[in-house]
């Protein structure tokens, strides 16, 4: 794959090395039933990201960097046909392992969210939770989800915030000073070792737009009275009650 952009191939390697510390982490959400979202595991049925969960049965999705594929295996107890599509081999291995011990199948794909080797028009949700949405371009991966997606399909995907990432240094967590410009944000690097992308509300909702998309909702994300603190030391609880460290996007494919 030496002819993949170089963020994807820093990406690629920097998961392959960190595989084995997200298998845990992959467990614990294989084994929640509920739908939760995004590091402070808010329940879906606070935030209604997917809307009525019912309308999904029978239906084709895909996961756009599905890491150890939990979010597909919760599409799956909806009664989907979800489709897995990562770039990393030792995560998609941890997703197959996923498969076996909790005994659902569903096809997982390794490839980059930026270029999947799938049909036109042949899903009706594309997903996201901290995969494409924040490692890949977004100029590359949501032109590609909305090539996937069948009219009046819809994009649901979790990144960090703006907010969040204006005010993170290089090392360390979220401040209550801006350190970043806002002007221009696009592509960060916080070490030499992976990319990250971020685009203000502004590009992105022009973005979305001329891809084909009307935009839904924005929701902004809380921790729940019960939070404590993650295993992330790029955010804090106290900082994420303030002001939100995630949002969760939604749009529809225009008909």
């Amino acid at each position: 794959m030496s002819d993949l952009p170089v963020h994807v191939q820093k990406n690629r390697d920097m998961w392959n090395r960190y595989a084995t510390d997200w298998v845990e982490a992959g467990r614990r959400s294989w084994e929640t039933a509920e739908i939760t979202w995004g590091i402070w595991s808010v329940k879906e049925s606070d935030v209604h990201a997917l809307g009525d969960l019912g309308r999904w049965k029978g239906k084709d999705a895909v996961e756009l960097g599905c890491g150890t594929g939990y979010v597909s295996a919760w599409l799956y107890r909806l009664g989907m046909h979800p489709i897995g599509v990562d770039i990393t081999p030792n995560q998609l291995e941890s997703a197959r392992n996923f498969q076996s011990e909790f005994g659902m199948e569903y096809p997982l794909i390794e490839a980059s969210a930026e270029t999947v080797p799938l049909p036109d028009e042949s899903f009706d949700l594309a997903i996201s939770e901290y995969g494409a949405s924040i490692w890949c371009d977004p100029y590359a991966w949501i032109p590609e989800a909305a090539r996937l997606l069948r009219p009046a399909g819809e994009l649901v995907f979790l990144r960090n915030s703006t907010l969040s990432i204006l005010t993170s240094p290089d090392i360390g967590a979220s401040t209550e000073l801006l350190v970043r410009d806002q002007r221009g944000l696009h592509r960060v690097e916080y070490d030499e070792n992976s990319v990250e992308f971020h685009l203000p509300a502004g590009p992105m909702i022009r973005l979305l737009r001329e891809c084909g998309f009307e935009v839904l909702d924005l929701i902004e994300i809380w921790p729940p009275d019960e939070a404590q603190e993650t295993r992330f030391d790029y955010i804090t609880l106290d900082w994420s009650k303030r002001w939100p460290s995630e949002e969760i996007w939604r749009a529809r494919k225009r008909a």
